[in-house]
Parts: C-alpha cells; structure tokens; sequence
C-alpha cells in the first residue's frame, strides 16, 4: 500500500478497502484499453499491435522516476520498500511458464481477472486454471519455498548490478525504452499485414 505506513496509521479494514478500490480502478482502465481481449493481448507476440508492452513500459518509467524523484526530495526512503528476494534459477523457470501460459491462454492474471469479471468465457477458463494451478502448486511443491528462499539474494536492484549511480541508471533506462518504443513502431507497421 505504497510507504503509507510510515506517514500515518492505516487500519487493516482501510487498507483493505484502498486495495479493493484500486484493483478495481486498475481492471477498469485495463479494461478500457482493451487489455481484457485476448486478441488484443496476444497481438503482441505477433508484432503488429505492441500497445501492452508500451503500457508496460511506460507505467515502469513512471514508477522509476517517481520513485527516484520522491526518493531525491527526501519524500520517500527507498529502504522502507519491500524488494523480493531473487532466485535467478526460479525466475527463469517462472518467466518461462509464464510466458508459454501467456501464449496458450492469451491472458496474463489481471487481465483474465478483467475479461473474467466483462463475462468473457475464457477469461473465466483461464482464471480457473490459475486457480487450480496454484492449489496444484501449494499441495506438491512444498518444498519449494525452502529452495527458493536458501539460493535467494536479498535487495537485488539494477543500479546495484550494474554500478551504475540511480540517476544515470533512470535516464540510460529512459532512453532505452524510448529507443525500444521507436523499434516497436517499426514493428508495428512491419507487421501490420497480420492484422485480422
């Protein structure tokens, strides 16, 4: 619930309530993007329609230099957030099947959860399979988590990787993206002919 809970005391029902109003304020706009159509979203993989992966783009620049930018004011402590601890071997293996049910399903899990929620039929499908894959998870790698967290390295950050001072990081990241957006335009119109 962003550092809220540094700057003021919020009740476990509040903090509730926020997650709830933003989740739906989150499939809303999803929605309205169109990203609760699987045809929109495995557009991608097809070059001609890369709206997901600039939206994606676009809201990690945001985050990079709002965080930046707050973190410079002396507005938010960049150690009071949580950074998961990483598992490289399990992050290739999770990316991998993520993709592949990406793919196949044509869904990611919020946007199974917006077409699900809009009555698309395989959006229901896709989010009853997250569902029965996750108990499915639960009851046969228990063991898992033990691996996970015993090879797992803590507060692992790309400036920390790369040596690469916060600021310089944001704007070389910035200039990438937008060079990566320009390429996808490219793309796009390249690939146009595929469009149903």
């Amino acid at each position: 619930m962003f550092p809220l809970s540094s700057t003021m005391e919020i009740s476990q029902a509040a903090s509730l309530g926020l997650a709830v109003l933003i989740g739906i304020g989150f499939g809303f706009f999803l929605e309205k993007a169109g990203f609760g159509s699987a045809r929109k979203l495995v557009a991608v993989f097809y070059f001609y329609d890369m709206a997901v992966v600039k939206v994606m783009f676009t809201a990690i620049v945001t985050a990079m230099v709002g965080l930046f930018v707050l973190s410079s004011a002396g507005a938010l402590d960049l150690a009071e957030l949580y950074v998961e601890p990483t598992n490289y071997t399990a992050a290739i293996i999770g990316g991998l099947v993520f993709g592949a049910g990406f793919v196949i399903g044509g869904y990611c899990p919020g946007t199974s959860l917006t077409a699900a929620a809009t009555g698309r039929l395989d959006g229901a499908v896709f989010l009853a399979g997250i569902f029965v894959a996750s108990y499915a998870y639960a009851e046969l790698f228990s063991g898992f988590d033990t691996w996970l967290s015993q090879f797992a390295q803590a507060d692992v950050t790309l400036p920390g990787l790369t040596g690469i001072p916060a600021g310089w990081f944001v704007l070389l990241f910035i200039a990438f993206l937008a060079l990566a957006g320009w390429g996808m335009s490219v793309a796009e119109r390249k690939f146009a002919c595929l469009r149903p």
